[in-house]
């Protein structure tokens, strides 16, 4: 029998593709979405699957639908995007969170929140493990998306130590790859879309900021694999790549790969940021068997493939 699973933020970057692998797997799947940050694009090849839904709803608002997991992504995650309605980000990030857990409790069924790994703020570890809590300042611009997912995290474990609610809670660290907004302030589809624009290529600070990329088909099988994982393995769980590059050599690569004449320009940093994010993902490894298989070549080659058809359209 197809399991009903409603994905949240389905016409994401990365939830549109987890909505894909789930069709793939012969589940019946629902998807959510009130396109804020989202793009019909994204999904608009699956409206004649059989097995497809789609529902235009805030998440904000209350829900009820008969299905049986739920995969919780709703929740604006780019630098532009999140900044566009700080205050509505907040609201997503715990009321959104909210409804879901309702919506799981009341059905008795496991909801899977995804979370991020700007909750670690400022840590005092690096590669970053699951127990380090970091500082966030309550007070940046950033912070109704950095505090709101830490809230929406501890609703998660106090609706399963009260309620006994199936949880799964994953951090998600950067993800890349095809479906990407071309101006949603990441650095991969910024530089990609200059690159293949031949401008110039902005770094904001000295651009040896440390960062980990993990392409969205890992991801994705990651978050399934959480879902799928033995009930007594709650998490939290860090997802990403363990391997860190610079800002620097990033941009590098990607004029490389694109056969760009862009050159590489350097910005004062917007603001005091962190200067490593990088995963510890040994819990992974052990708990769900998981780690990233695609490579950062490999991976920039299919963006930049994605990117090139859609900017030539």
């Amino acid at each position: 029998m197809k399991k009903r699973v409603l994905v949240t933020g389905g016409a994401g970057f990365i939830g549109s593709q987890l909505c894909e692998q789930l069709l793939k797997k012969g589940n019946k799947v629902i998807c959510l979405d009130n396109f804020f940050s989202g793009k019909k694009q994204n999904i608009i090849h699956l409206f004649n699957h059989p097995s497809f839904e789609f529902f235009e709803h805030d998440i904000i608002s209350p829900l009820f639908i008969e299905v049986d997991e739920i995969y919780h992504l709703a929740c604006p995650g780019s630098p532009k995007y999140l900044s566009i309605d700080p205050v509505k980000t907040a609201k997503i990030c715990f009321m959104g969170t909210m409804n879901m857990l309702e919506l799981a409790m009341k059905l008795q069924i496991k909801v899977l929140q995804t979370s991020t790994s700007e909750i670690y703020g400022y840590p005092h570890i690096h590669p970053r493990i699951e127990d380090e809590y970091g500082k966030v300042n309550p007070l940046s611009k950033r912070a109704c998306y950095e505090e709101g997912k830490k809230c929406a995290e501890t609703l998660v474990m106090n609706y399963h130590r009260q309620f006994k609610t199936r949880i799964k809670l994953v951090r998600i660290f950067n993800t890349y790859g095809p479906k990407m907004l071309p101006d949603d302030g990441r650095s991969v589809s910024t530089f990609v879309v200059q690159a293949l624009k031949n401008e110039n290529i902005t770094i904001y600070g000295n651009g040896n900021q440390v960062r980990s990329f993990c392409y969205v088909d890992d991801m994705v099988k990651g978050l399934i694999k959480m879902m799928h994982s033995d009930d007594n393995f709650i998490g939290p769980v860090n997802l990403g790549h363990p391997d860190g590059l610079t800002i620097l050599e990033v941009a590098k690569t990607i004029i490389r790969l694109t056969h760009s004449n862009s050159q590489i320009i350097y910005k004062d940093a917007l603001s005091k940021g962190v200067s490593i994010k990088q995963p510890d993902i040994r819990l992974a490894k052990k708990e769900l068997k998981w780690k990233p298989e695609t490579t950062f070549k490999d991976g920039l080659n299919r963006t930049i493939h994605y990117f090139r058809e859609l900017l030539s359209d």
